[in-house]
């Protein structure tokens, strides 16, 4: 890594020749689509691929940070923090995928932003669009006390085998995955994924092998489904080929043009779970041997170092200690199953930190842990191995930083996705309402902040990116018209849970007016405490009492008077303005743009790029770079007739087979593709290399047309 003073440049030059091309290519098709010379709608989901988002405002981006299992360094943590100042607004925010966003960014700044982050080991690829996004795990794992194994290197492995995997650039939809290292706790919510990997250990020979219960087909969105049952116990090395052919699966059968069916959840549905285990098996058998399976994992179990920097040390807790400072280590702080350490979760109220505390974290961190540090789907942050001896300086020093909130896990610390705060999609503030409860938590109903037998996720709209699905008390905004006014309301979910992964979802009872939301979820938590049983959860609860009973304690909170008598209900939390409900179209996915869309395309650039190369008097490297353009439109329209990338095909003795004998191209400019591929490249004439790049281009033409023909 660069020393501190090290320019831009010299950062650049350090990176892999791979990295600096991707960011290369991303700014040079940036440019491209600002100067008409590419299809917006390829351009959106390519932007989309390397985490770069539209937001509600005109004008400005959201940059998604990829942050694989949440694991940061603290030199990553000093550059998240130097960015955030440098081309966000000083914020920034932490995602329930464990990943790290800046809002209000110039698309004009991300390709240096890209370049800034690389340096440090982070990269944005793929962290949105119809690809495999963020790989989370449990944040806890490797120190937690009741673990089965650190799922860690494993989720690693796979973070990195399916990223830019050719495998996963044809879905629908995007694809999550997630690792939890138990069955019980909800750290991990891998039953709510589209393959959920939960550790287990089964007896083989005398001896215990390392394997994962394996749960396909989750999902939240508008119609959440339950992840079934794939592999009761799958042994840890099957897992990557199993991933893989899925994802062959999910791109050849799942659907390409309704995007609001488009998840592998409704594939599965279709198709009946038997019918898509047998296809899942079918591409296993097919599969050719990778050596990246078993690569990725020996290589994460040697990159992946996970160790305390000072030695185990007992914790002891003065007689004058302050309430408060016992409070906070009752809620933030959990004992490791290593002695002599513990975690601490710094509680990020709304999930956000800004630049100042974020590289005043990081300091804090260097004197006391080595490089410990993850995101969590709380949208907080977890410090581990921290010597017990040193957890209250850890605190003092949180305090300084005005990071010692108390509320980590308890019901204050309340889930929420950006809502109309910056997302196209959002209906209603859920940031807004949840900082409205942040206060009443600290006055008026501390009464309930501490709680830990209740959880609170809020989403925007009903796509549920807040997860409101798998809380205790889930809402999702919506809009109610009384007359010519319209009002923001949230519609009230009860009965779901994060508890054993998320092994159970809720239903809606309700739609209260968004300024009566924190009064609503005060109604219901108060019911829960007079008439629940001994040791009985809230989704028991719920369960037992009905969802018509619920329905009636929520009635009074509705929107119901008139705009005269009650003008306030009619404005958002933190807005006061009356409400215009605002929609814009939504990015999350991206339009579906077919694989041979993106590889024409790419023909098209590196075509560009040979033409720049014969400016430059660069006469091999046109020659090369306009033959490699004709290979990846060959691709492109290979991929139209099933071939995949990863079977290793001859794409000249294909394109011949599938194209050309079948006289579906035209045949004199497929014969000066045949011709290019069999001469030399070294040594070219510069009226040579002129001539294949004018050839070429006519190619990749002709491509075109037989694409859309097809």
């Amino acid at each position: 890594m660069a020393s501190a003073g090290t320019t831009t440049s010299d950062l650049w030059a350090e990176l892999p020749e791979s990295v600096r091309q991707e960011i290369d290519v991303f700014e040079t098709e940036l440019r491209r689509v600002q100067t008409g010379q590419m299809p917006e709608k390829v351009f959106l989901e390519f932007r989309l691929r390397h985490g770069v988002y539209g937001q509600r405002q005109d004008g400005v981006q959201m940059q998604r940070i990829k942050i694989p299992m949440g694991v940061l360094s603290t030199d990553q943590m000093i550059r998240l923090a130097d960015l955030t100042e440098e081309y966000a607004v000083g914020v920034a925010h932490i995602t329930t995928r464990q990943d790290v966003q800046y809002h209000y960014v110039d698309i004009n700044d991300t390709p240096n932003l890209m370049r800034r982050l690389a340096g440090v080991g982070i990269t944005t690829r793929e962290a949105c669009g119809n690809v495999v996004r963020n790989v989370t795990a449990c944040p806890q794992a490797g120190v937690c006390t009741d673990e089965i194994f650190d799922v860690t290197p494993y989720a690693r492995a796979m973070a990195y085998f399916l990223l830019r995997h050719p495998d996963a650039q044809n879905f629908g939809r995007k694809f999550k995955i997630a690792f939890s290292g138990c069955g019980d706790h909800p750290c991990g919510l891998a039953r709510m994924h589209d393959i959920g990997a939960i550790a287990k250990v089964q007896e083989s020979g005398g001896t215990q092998v390392k394997g994962f219960q394996v749960f396909v087909g989750g999902g939240l969105g508008a119609l959440p489904f339950q992840a079934k049952l794939y592999s009761d116990f799958l042994p840890a090395d099957h897992l990557m080929p199993l991933a893989q052919a899925i994802s062959r699966v999910f791109a050849r059968l799942g659907e390409k043009q309704n995007r609001a069916k488009a998840r592998m959840k409704f594939l599965i549905a279709k198709l009946g779970f038997d019918e898509f285990k047998r296809q899942v098996e079918f591409e296993l058998k097919k599969l050719p041997h990778d050596p990246q399976w078993q690569a990725q994992i020996d290589d994460a179990m040697v990159d992946y170092h996970d160790q305390p920097l000072r030695d185990p040390s007992e914790l002891k807790i003065p007689e004058d200690a302050s309430p408060e400072l016992l409070r906070w280590l009752d809620v933030n702080v959990r004992p490791q199953a290593q002695q002599g350490y513990s975690t601490v979760e710094v509680f990020l109220p709304l999930g956000d930190i800004s630049s100042d505390q974020l590289r005043g974290l990081a300091n804090l961190c260097r004197r006391y842990v080595q490089d410990t540090i993850r995101t969590t789907v709380e949208q907080n942050l977890l410090i581990r191995w921290v010597p017990n001896g040193d957890v209250l300086d850890f605190h003092q020093g949180l305090k300084e930083l005005e990071l010692a909130d108390i509320g980590a896990g308890r019901m204050a610390d309340v889930t929420a996705c950006p809502g109309t705060d910056s997302c196209k999609l959002g209906i209603a503030s859920s940031r807004g309402l949840a900082a409205v409860l942040q206060e009443k938590f600290a006055n008026g109903l501390s009464r309930l902040a501490d709680r830990d037998d209740l959880k609170i996720k809020i989403s925007g709209c009903f796509n549920s990116c807040g997860q409101h699905h798998i809380a205790d008390i889930g809402l999702f905004g919506s809009v109610q018209r009384k007359g010519v006014h319209s009002a923001p309301v949230f519609q009230i979910t009860v009965g779901g849970t994060t508890k054993n992964n998320a092994s159970s979802y809720g239903l809606a009872v309700g739609k209260v007016a968004a300024k009566n939301a924190p009064d609503a979820i005060a109604k219901l938590t108060d019911l829960y405490t007079a008439g629940k049983k001994q040791g009985e959860s809230f989704n028991t609860f719920v369960e037992r009492m009905g969802r018509s009973r619920m329905k009636e304690e929520l009635a009074e909170y509705a929107v119901k008077t008139a705009y005269e008598q009650s003008p306030e209900l009619y404005e958002d939390n933190r807005q006061p303005w009356e409400y215009k409900k605002s929609l814009g179209v939504g990015e999350c996915a991206g339009e579906v743009v077919d694989q041979a869309e993106f590889m024409l395309e790419d023909a098209d650039r590196l075509n560009f790029e040979a033409t720049l190369a014969l400016d430059a008097g660069n006469w091999s490297n046109a020659a090369e770079k306009s033959l490699e353009a004709s290979k990846k439109a060959s691709d492109g329209l290979l991929s139209t007739r099933g071939l995949l990338l990863s079977d290793r095909y001859d794409t000249v003795a294909e394109f011949r087979k599938h194209f050309y004998d079948t006289g579906q191209f035209f045949k004199p400019f497929a014969d000066n593709f045949f011709r290019a591929v069999d001469e030399p490249i070294q040594g070219v004439t510069p009226e040579r290399a002129r001539q294949r790049v004018e050839e070429t281009t006519l190619f990749i033409e002709q491509a075109q047309t037989v694409y859309t023909q097809s």
